[in-house]
């Protein structure tokens, strides 16, 4: 019936571009390549190995004592609230300060040991200084 029906001389194509704008148009940036740990362990994690054992345990400790203090103190309110359970609520709460206390007390007892090391390696460096000598005058 139409004649434009036989020729695609009057089909318009929308979505594709024109030869002109893809001469305008920057090429697209290439991504750079990630190292995973799925790609058979060829990423470089040789840092991870330079943290002290006892840091590292203490520090995931302190980590997992924190989130369940955050979640605890916050679910044990809504809980309360919410759906009327006063004593499950509570104990939610509690339980959420005593990680929270938790988290101080393995945060402390890192910062202990750690400046119990210090002063050790302190003491060791210094030369043993003659009891018997007095201090030099100025």
């Amino acid at each position: 019936m139409f004649s434009l029906d036989e020729d695609d001389e009057g089909e318009v194509s929308f979505g594709e571009s024109s030869e002109a704008e893809r001469e305008m148009t920057p090429d697209p940036p290439e991504a750079p390549s990630v190292k995973t740990f799925d790609d058979g362990g060829d990423a470089d994690f040789e840092g991870a190995s330079d943290v002290d054992q006892a840091t590292l345990r203490a520090f995931v400790v302190a980590v997992i004592y924190a989130n369940a203090a955050v979640l605890l103190v916050a679910l044990g309110p809504m809980v309360w609230f919410f759906e009327g359970r006063l004593r499950v609520g509570l104990a939610l709460f509690g339980g959420g300060l005593l990680a929270g206390i938790r988290t101080y007390q393995t945060y402390r007892a890192w910062k202990r040991s750690r400046d119990e090391a210090e002063d050790s390696e302190g003491q060791t460096d210094e030369p043993d200084a003659d009891p018997d000598s007095t201090p030099p005058e100025a």
